[in-house]
């Protein structure tokens, strides 16, 4: 894995993740309580022995830089590991902005260029899934590809909303299509047996869905790059040319993967990994964990709570209140009599003391966390949010989509996200 260098693309705008993408990279939004989805993609190529690493971004790339700059140390010991941000930027050949994934990496081709590696692994910054890249890495390079595709097996009605491909018994990929339906999606059946599944999962699942995680041989890729100077695509443009003339591979992953590009997919990830016993995705694997950023925060205090079905971050004070299906972030602080009900909250960057929260009401203001008497059911609370006394967020009107940044929330299919560092005032009802 030494000769592997892992890039990962971040994304545009992160305009799906509106407003969690308001003001940092889609990469550095909170998940899981204490985690970021650049921890996903950064800790299985750690556990898979990448340990040469780039995220590409060019919005918002302040909160991510810092995070990724605080937490992985690769060269420590003098070693040659690293991750590092490379941030969009103009130059004289290259007066533009990322267009795209293969454009991102285009316009840096001269950096990736110049590291003596044979592959490089393109992946993307919001997904969450544990994939050892070594046994991906293997088999691209037993089948002689050019090009191998992370492949996850899917039903025909999943297969609607994915890039599809076709492939022969020797694992080679004869065509792509994006988002088949009807007679399309039945040409775009495949025997995944062959992979190594059950006949029965296989009738189940008879079409392989594009993950949008890559190996690149070295000369294939700044090949394409070279030869296909408008195509600023991996998934639309690049991989359907280069079937012409390349050989590309195709590699099972039949585990848990989930794109939590959207709101709602963001949110359901976050409290699927409530449910009991076995949630499906978990995070308590010594073998192959998820690294953040060790923040050496207390453990958390509950004062005379009910909590079920719940993830707490570290370092929280909860008094008496109820906490039902909920993921709170590091440092969140419930107040007496407030209910949680499918709810997420980002927690906070920062402490208030008891003084400091006198004197914050004592001006007329309202302290970090959910304040006295409130009930938050089915909603996103993002970092230092002021949720003051007896405040009901419910989308009572039960709106769809809605934007109200001057009161300090967005409605997202359904769901009410209130907006870093705003606060929302005593008796408010949303």
């Amino acid at each position: 894995m030494k000769r592997v260098l892992g890039i990962i693309l971040g994304g545009g705008a992160g305009t799906r993740l509106f407003p969690l993408t308001k003001m940092r990279a889609k990469p550095a939004v909170p998940l899981a309580a204490k985690y970021r989805l650049i921890d996903i993609p950064v800790s299985n190529c750690i556990n898979s022995g990448i340990n040469k690493i780039y995220a590409l971004t060019q919005f918002n790339s302040a909160s991510l830089n810092r995070h990724l700059t605080r937490t992985y140390n690769l060269s420590a010991g003098f070693g040659q590991g690293f991750v590092e941000v490379l941030a969009a930027q103009q130059t004289p050949e290259s007066p533009s902005w990322f267009e795209g994934t293969a454009d991102a990496v285009r316009k840096y081709k001269w950096l990736f260029r110049e590291w003596d590696v044979d592959e490089y692994l393109i992946l993307s910054g919001d997904q969450l899934y544990r994939m050892d890249y070594g046994a991906f890495v293997a088999s691209h390079r037993a089948l002689g590809a050019d090009i191998s595709v992370a492949a996850l097996p899917v039903t025909p009605e999943q297969g609607q909303g994915f890039g599809l491909m076709r492939t022969d018994s020797s694992r080679r990929i004869l065509e792509f299509r994006e988002k088949p339906r009807g007679e399309a999606l039945d040409q775009m059946r495949v025997d995944t047996s062959v992979y190594g599944i059950s006949p029965e999962e296989s009738r189940e699942k008879p079409h392989l869905a594009s993950m949008g995680i890559y190996v690149f041989s070295r000369k294939a890729l700044f090949d394409l790059l070279d030869q296909n100077p408008s195509a600023t695509d991996f998934g639309k443009e690049i991989i359907p040319t280069a079937l012409q003339d390349h050989d590309l591979r195709a590699y099972l992953f039949n585990d848990y993967w989930e794109d939590i590009g959207t709101i709602r997919a963001f949110y359901e990830a976050n409290l699927a990994l409530t449910e009991q016993p076995l949630p499906a995705f978990s995070f308590y694997d010594e073998a192959f964990p998820i690294y953040t950023r060790p923040r050496y925060l207390p453990p958390t205090k509950l004062l005379d709570s009910h909590v079920t079905e719940s993830i707490l971050g570290d370092g929280s004070i909860l008094k008496r209140c109820s906490i039902h299906k909920c993921v709170l972030g590091v440092r969140s602080r419930i107040g007496s009599g407030a209910v949680l009900q499918d709810t997420l909250t980002m927690g906070s960057d920062y402490y208030e003391s008891n003084g400091q929260r006198e004197a914050v009401r004592a001006k007329g203001g309202i302290p970090l966390g959910v304040g006295t008497g409130s009930t938050v059911k089915g909603a996103i609370l993002d970092k230092n949010v002021r949720i003051g006394a007896n405040v009901q967020i419910i989308n009572k009107d039960r709106v769809e989509e809605g934007d109200r940044p001057e009161l300090g929330f967005y409605i997202r299919s359904n769901l009410v996200v209130v907006i870093k560092n705003a606060a929302i005032p005593n008796n408010m009802v949303i």
